[in-house]
């Protein structure tokens, strides 16, 4: 797999899974808010703080629909609250900036990627309603900057047409895979995807964009090796908002951030025992030990010779029926270590 790089942070499987706060549009609108959530995700430790930015007319025809089970209220009305003007969204941009943290945001229209490309994003991040938006990727592509997909509500053939699409204009890619269920159940955040998609692209690098409650599957991925986690973010779920029910808040931020980071560090390995753990076998290890006198020529049995810690003893526990039946060389005293040349024909 290729690693990749946003705004200087290393993307790949040799550096610790990159965490996206998605604030999105937890902040309804307002400009406070949102800094206010840029102030949460630096506080929990979060590298990377993504928005969308929505410029409704551009994006959608007028419309009396409703987003399913995420909102009673019309889409329409949702997206226009929530819209961010462009001088806001610079605004919030240079607070990022100086902040330290890493500012993406979704393009919904291609005068939003314009938008977003004037403003000197490192990235596009791509949402899964725009997976299978062949125009929209081929124009953002083609400004020559790294890709993130999401990839909800999406086959893996449809996948593979987008993912054919950037990589014509040879930018690089990461893509995540997504359950666009809000929110969603267990037993549909599919992690065997993961998989998938590191075997049909093996030279990217894959994520989890997760909407399940909790940080629970995001551990999962990465033990499957994901790169990036995405999940929904607020400063309290008690906020109003048509993700905020399902968003983290800042301390379940920062558990995912270390989390991550620990089954990052974990994962791979082979069953060997390592050099670092001599201090524990040197006590925990059981070997080979006289429960009582020997005498020269008496035969060992499990009446005068047992397995003991510690295990600085030459003969390991998975020997000792090596030496039964055999001989004593010479005496040995109770309690002490048995040894090769205390054993005839021991070998």
């Amino acid at each position: 797999m290729i690693d990749f790089v946003i705004d200087g942070r290393n993307i790949g499987h040799s550096f610790p899974p990159l965490v996206f706060a998605e604030v999105g549009i937890n902040h309804e609108g307002e400009y406070d808010k949102a800094i206010q959530l840029v102030d949460a995700a630096v506080a929990a430790g979060a590298e990377l703080v993504k928005f969308q930015t929505h410029i409704t007319e551009k994006e959608m025809i007028p419309t009396d629909m409703k987003p399913g089970n995420i909102s009673n209220e019309k889409l329409w009305d949702i997206i226009k609250r929530c819209e961010l003007s462009e001088k806001e969204e610079r605004k919030v941009q240079a607070y990022c900036k100086k902040k330290g943290i890493i500012y993406l945001s979704t393009p919904f229209s291609r005068e939003a990627a314009d938008r977003l490309e004037d403003m000197g994003v490192s990235a596009f991040k791509i949402g899964s309603g725009e997976c299978n938006n062949i125009p929209l990727l081929e124009h953002i592509a083609a400004k020559g900057k790294p890709i993130i997909l999401s990839t909800g509500m999406n086959d893996i053939e449809s996948v593979r047409r987008s993912v054919e699409t950037i990589q014509k204009y040879n930018v690089p890619l990461g893509l995540m895979h997504c359950t666009s269920m809000y929110p969603t159940p267990y037993n549909k955040v599919r992690l065997g995807a993961i998989t998938q998609f590191q075997e049909a692209f093996p030279d990217l690098p894959i994520g989890l964009s997760d909407h399940s409650l909790n940080i629970w599957t995001c551990f999962g991925a990465v033990a499957l090796g994901a790169c990036m986690l995405e999940k929904h973010f607020t400063i309290s779920r008690n906020w109003p908002g048509p993700d905020t029910g399902l968003s983290i808040e800042p301390n379940e931020l920062a558990n995912l951030i270390q989390g991550s980071k620990a089954i990052w560090e974990a994962r791979g390995g082979q069953k060997t025992r390592l050099v670092e753990e001599q201090g524990v076998i040197d006590f925990a290890y059981g070997t080979v030990v006289t429960i009582m006198p020997v005498k020269k020529g008496e035969i060992f049995s499990k009446d005068n010779i047992w397995v003991k810690r510690p295990g600085t003893g030459p003969i390991l526990a998975h020997r000792f029926t090596e030496v039964i039946g055999k001989r004593a060389i010479k005496d040995i005293p109770a309690d002490v270590h048995v040894r090769p040349e205390d054993v005839r024909n021991y070998s």
